[in-house]
């Protein structure tokens, strides 16, 4: 009761003021004149700004715009609002919960001094805390054609100074964006809207308007689409899918070397992986860089990236997952008789050689291939490189006997054995053609063309049989 008020009796005093500064009778000839205003006096002597101050007292931001700051803030008219409430169902600010009053108008406030000399075309945080995971909302900023923020209000009056800030009184209310705004904001995301929207296709634009479950979107720029031939013919819709990952909003400072799954899939439905790099910047599959990362919206994250990410096979990730070094060389420089790049990078049919996809591997890290006392030289290696690939079954752990014992033909010819319960800390225990036992790591790392499986030794087949 108190707070509701204190909150009537500021919004009294300062109705009242703005009364008084613009209803002067033949007795007072002169105006009040507020020198040196702050953001709130500036609201205050604009009768245009009343909704947005009666907001400001119903959300008790008053004293916030009052504050040091220094802020920048775009205001919104009175026309602005009206539309606004109409929109929402609303009949006056009054009405709307204060949770979300609060968060919208925060959303029009940035912090720091920005005149309109000094904006440019790009992203800038408001003080909104309405987005994913609670971090602050992005604002696009675009200066083409005067100054627009995220495609939906235009500044018609820039650069009213106060002594906390700036004012740039706007067309329209900035509401608060999903993913979907953000795309359709930012010019040079047209590519990617147009493909997701292609022929009247909602799926996508379904998907990330969900507010109920959280987002992180590596979405390709105009240029990258450009660049990119889809050289192996897969699905489109497949490979947009494979940019979107659910259930997980990651701004670019939670990202580490790992593998993520995508909303992608290969033909028989498992989720494609994706293999995050953040050695230097952020990189996925080790062929698109993040060029602007942390776009802020309230369902999820956009990174933009500079290349397409196509459906990975499973070359792709061993040439981008830098503790796979020592196989990628193994299996080209040092067995330069063997395509074994060709081989496990086919994504359908043969070449008569009975080599189909789907492929699961069991690629030894680098630790791995050191622990051995050298790597054999051509003739011994390329039999032990086939005995870690099993062809024609995409096998996952799922797929496996738990507990017990799982066998599988390779390429070699002798079987290895995966066998659950593991010894800790493996993941599950494995043994080669010798009989010797190792580890598997990690598992399912899902390619469209077959799965890895991470190994602690290298595996050695039997010679003698």
């Amino acid at each position: 009761m108190k707070k509701v008020f204190f909150r009537s009796l500021t919004l009294f005093f300062a109705l009242s003021l703005l009364w008084a500064c613009n209803n002067n009778d033949d007795n007072d000839p002169d105006p009040i004149v507020i020198s040196d205003p702050d953001i709130i006096d500036l609201a205050i002597a604009n009768n245009d700004l009343s909704v947005l101050l009666e907001a400001l007292v119903q959300a008790d931001l008053v004293a916030t715009l009052q504050g040091n700051g220094p802020y920048t803030v775009f205001a919104p008219t009175n026309d602005a609002f009206e539309t606004f409430l109409i929109e929402n169902n609303y009949v006056s600010v009054l009405e709307i919960p204060l949770d979300v009053l609060s968060q919208v108008l925060l959303n029009h406030v940035v912090s720091g001094e920005n005149f309109s000399s000094g904006l440019s075309t790009g992203y800038i945080s408001s003080l909104s805390t309405a987005g994913a995971g609670g971090n602050n909302l992005s604002l696009f900023i675009d200066t083409t054609d005067g100054v627009s923020i995220n495609g939906v209000a235009d500044v018609v009056n820039a650069d009213n100074d106060a002594t906390n800030g700036v004012v740039h009184i706007v067309d329209e209310v900035i509401g608060l964006p999903n993913i979907v705004d953000h795309a359709t904001a930012n010019s040079d995301l047209s590519s990617l809207v147009s493909a997701l929207t292609d022929g009247g296709n909602t799926t996508f634009t379904d998907l990330l308007s969900d507010t109920e479950v959280d987002f992180t979107v590596f979405a390709p720029v105009n240029s990258a689409f450009d660049a990119f031939s889809n050289p192996n013919g897969n699905a489109l819709d497949n490979i947009l899918s494979n940019h979107v990952i659910v259930n997980t909003a990651a701004a670019s400072t939670a990202l580490t070397n790992s593998y993520l799954n995508t909303e992608g899939t290969n033909v028989d439905g498992d989720k494609l992986s994706i293999y995050v790099n953040t050695d230097n910047g952020v990189t996925l599959n080790g062929v698109s860089t993040v060029a602007v990362a942390d776009i802020i919206a309230t369902n999820g994250i956009i990174h933009a990236v500079d290349a397409v990410i196509d459906i990975p096979t499973v070359v792709s990730f061993a040439l981008a997952d830098p503790n796979f070094s020592t196989l990628v060389s193994a299996l080209t420089e040092l067995t330069p008789a063997t395509d074994f790049a060709g081989i496990l990078s086919r994504t359908a049919g043969g070449n008569g050689d009975g080599i189909d996809p789907d492929f699961t591997v069991f690629a030894p890290t680098n630790d791995a291939f050191a622990a051995l006392t050298s790597i054999p030289e051509e003739s011994v290696l390329t039999p032990i490189l086939l005995h870690h690939v099993v062809s024609g079954a995409n096998i996952r752990t799922e797929d496996l006997n738990k507990p017990g014992n799982t066998p599988a033909t390779t390429l070699e010819g002798d079987d290895i054995t995966i066998t659950f319960p593991p010894t800790d800390p493996n993941i599950a225990d494995i043994t080669d053609g010798t009989q010797n036992t190792g580890g598997i790591i990690d598992v399912n790392i899902q390619a469209g063309n077959g799965v890895i499986h991470v190994l602690n030794a290298v595996l050695i087949p039997d010679t003698n049989n």
